[in-house]
């Protein structure tokens, strides 16, 4: 029996590869492989793809984040709140610039940052809000940005799971005073290697950006401020405009994937299977379909010993991480945090998916955790502190 894995980076290149060798051979040809004509017309593209004024391309989605936070003037002393369910690096570059990283707790629906709770976490030291469009699902920006007016903050836009993602008839990254983007090579929008931008309307924050990337010089003679090497070559950006043409294609493929899965696994029961939930007004890209399964570890053993991968993401919530000790965060703190990675499992979901391995999936699935078959979807998991009936509403699936 045919393994199915997480995501097929092979067979995506195989469809391209015509394409992309060409992309190559025109840089080798002109001989230009750092800051020149590719990655300045990705930086267009990928604007004007976000609905932004500017993009300047950096060394991966990790310095994004944090030639962002630098370009806002982020340091120490400053705190900045995130949610506690990310990879690593959304806190890790708020501690790296020198700020604390201040945890609050996610939507039980979404799994993006709560802003009721954000409101609540405003201190006189607070700078910005770095919200996570997890899993590609958009957060709710309104309330965000509402609160970040209000209290004058920052609002960093952590888009590395979500480019192409919507919310409200807008594409994540064009809200905030900027959006970093990842360009990790399984992402939606995937180089080659290491890869990221920033996305930005602000031409204090697009200057900024690239004085940082650069050492701190803008003609590599003098040096303003004391920074590193963070530039995206010209072989990733190449190769990164072959992709952004099939990018919207791929990410409808995805929604038509998780769709799929919906119809497939139909009712089951919350206490065994919750399937992801778009909320009204946003668009998910599905980068990870990530289901919710308390019996994770048997589930996780009946998929690998039927050829079918899985993953967690992530294991423990960032207020937990040991890097984060020092902050004197404890389990509990965040409770929503703590059952979504006591239970996240992600499924095998990219473009070029099978109907006949979303099946599979579907069936080994639902055998291992026996679930009863129906059409309809299946409704969100309560939080164990709340009673039954109080569980958040369905919205609109895939």
């Amino acid at each position: 029996m045919p393994t199915i894995p997480l995501v097929d980076l092979r067979q995506q290149y195989r469809s391209l590869q015509q394409e992309i060798q060409s992309a190559i051979h025109a840089v080798f040809e002109r001989g230009q492989f750092i800051l020149g004509p590719e990655g300045e017309a990705l930086e267009r593209e990928i604007a004007a793809y976000c609905g932004t004024a500017y993009a300047v391309g950096v060394a991966s989605g990790t310095d994004a984040l944090e030639l962002s936070l630098r370009a806002c003037h982020i340091g120490p002393g400053d705190e900045v709140i995130t949610t506690a369910v990310s990879f690593f690096a959304t806190a890790g570059a708020i501690a790296a610039v020198g700020a604390r990283p201040v945890f609050v707790d996610i939507d039980p629906v979404s799994y993006t940052l709560d802003p009721a709770k954000v409101q609540r976490a405003i201190t006189p030291r607070t700078k910005a809000i770095i919200p996570v469009h997890l899993y590609g699902h958009p957060c709710d920006m309104a309330p965000l940005l509402a609160i970040a007016r209000a209290s004058r903050l920052r609002v960093i836009e952590d888009c590395a799971q979500a480019i192409g993602a919507a919310y409200r008839g807008r594409r994540v990254g064009s809200f905030g005073d900027a959006g970093a983007i990842s360009f990790y090579p399984s992402k939606n929008l995937g180089a080659y290697g290491d890869g990221g931008m920033v996305v930005t309307s602000k031409a204090d924050i697009a200057d900024q950006v690239r004085l940082l990337r650069m050492h701190g010089s803008r003609d590599r003679v003098r040096h303003e401020v004391v920074s590193r090497n963070s530039r995206l070559d010209e072989l990733q950006a190449a190769m990164l405009r072959v992709k952004l043409k099939y990018l919207d294609r791929w990410n409808h493929a995805r929604r038509a994937h998780a769709e799929a899965y919906q119809r497939l696994f139909g009712q089951s029961r919350p206490d065994r299977l919750v399937l992801p939930q778009e909320r009204p007004g946003s668009r998910h890209v599905y980068h990870l379909y990530v289901i919710r399964v308390p019996q994770r570890a048997a589930l996780q053993q009946g998929l690998a010993k039927q050829g079918i991968a899985s993953q967690i993401h992530y294991h423990i919530p960032l207020h937990l991480e040991p890097a984060f000790a020092s902050l004197g965060y404890r389990r509990g703190a965040f409770p929503q945090a703590e059952e979504l990675t006591d239970e996240a499992l992600s499924l095998p979901l990219y473009p070029e998916m099978a109907p006949q391995d979303i099946a599979r999936v579907a069936q080994v699935v639902a055998r291992t955790l026996q679930l009863p078959s129906s059409r309809h979807p299946v409704v969100g998991l309560p939080s164990r502190k709340r009673k039954r009936q109080a569980r958040p509403k369905q919205g609109k699936t895939a």
